[in-house]
């Protein structure tokens, strides 16, 4: 098969955490042909949509992780030429991702296969998507009206609030019992009540690591990586200093996972990524879901191997 990435800059990857890198060498693996282009290569000319996009050669895996991959010149193609793309492209969920995913959409029509849906990936907020399944969420509020979170934080004492567009865990903060800042977070996340965000009850076991849960056409992935915050955070991201730890899923991981698994793949998204604290589902993220290195390096279960033979399925 050939098949296309639309991810951020090669260059920009480490390869030693990349998700889109692991999909790519078990393509290689396979006798996949590997292509990459990014969002700003995508044009509509005559009606069709094409991109410049290149062929990528990969390094042997214990290459220089600084030079991984030789490209070739790029080439103007319409994107029905290739059996799959595969969106990687990460947040900010602008307007330019927007533009994105209905250039996507349209090239769907012409006969393209775009994993996930762009449509799909369009109506799943990362945040917003939890409240499609109450019996699995903390309590949560999602609103710009300052009296609104004031009341939340009266009624839960300790809080997170966040906004509905950020990645890596940025712009999330803590309001404990005493209030403090309060006023100065609502007024710096909601831009003085102009942008819509997100307040959810604390939960303590954060301290155990906000797990990400893979779901792969379907199926869970049995494994999640529990991101651990470093002392101090509240946060437990990769990208904001977490340590992951690979774990088998809890009774209640599987619950939430096997509930949700159907009901996302039949929507069109081939890999998702639950975030779970605790009991409780905080995000369904479907842009560009990571973790496969850590939990592949951790527990040997290949995790790419898993996703290119549901890709090679469904293209």
């Amino acid at each position: 098969m050939k098949i296309a990435f639309l991810a951020d800059p090669l260059g920009s990857f480490k390869i030693w955490k990349d998700s889109t890198y692991a999909m790519m060498v078990e393509a290689a693996k396979l006798g996949h042909a590997v292509y990459a282009f990014e969002q700003q290569d995508m044009a509509m000319d005559n009606g069709g949509i094409v991109a410049k996009v290149s062929r990528i050669h990969l390094a042997p895996t214990d290459s220089d992780p600084h030079q991984w991959y030789t490209a070739d010149a790029p080439v103007a193609q319409p994107l029905t030429a290739f059996n799959a793309i595969v969106k990687r492209k990460d947040p900010p969920f602008d307007m330019e991702y927007v533009y994105a995913t209905y250039l996507l959409e349209l090239a769907e029509l012409q006969g393209a296969r775009v994993f996930n849906k762009p449509v799909a990936i369009r109506n799943h907020n990362e945040k917003l998507a939890i409240a499609q399944f109450p019996q699995f969420i903390a309590p949560t509020l999602v609103t710009s009206d300052e009296e609104r979170l004031r009341d939340f934080h009266v009624l839960h004492r300790d809080i997170i609030l966040k906004p509905l567009d950020g990645m890596g865990g940025t712009g999330v903060f803590r309001v404990k019992e005493d209030g403090m800042n309060l006023g100065a977070v609502i007024e710096t996340l909601t831009c003085n009540g102009s942008k819509t965000i997100m307040a959810q009850r604390y939960i303590p076991e954060i301290a155990l690591g906000d797990k990400r849960i893979l779901l792969i056409d379907g199926q869970v992935v049995p494994y999640a990586l529990a991101r651990i915050p470093q002392a101090g955070e509240v946060r437990g991201n990769l990208a904001a200093g977490g340590t992951g730890v690979a774990q088998a899923l809890s009774a209640r991981d599987r619950e939430i996972a096997e509930t949700l698994a159907p009901i996302l793949a039949k929507r069109g998204l081939l890999l998702v990524g639950l975030d779970v604290i605790g009991d409780w589902l905080t995000e369904v993220n479907v842009t560009s879901p990571t973790c496969f290195r850590e939990i592949t390096q951790q527990t040997g279960f290949n995790v790419a191997g898993m996703f290119m033979d549901a890709l090679e399925k469904q293209a």
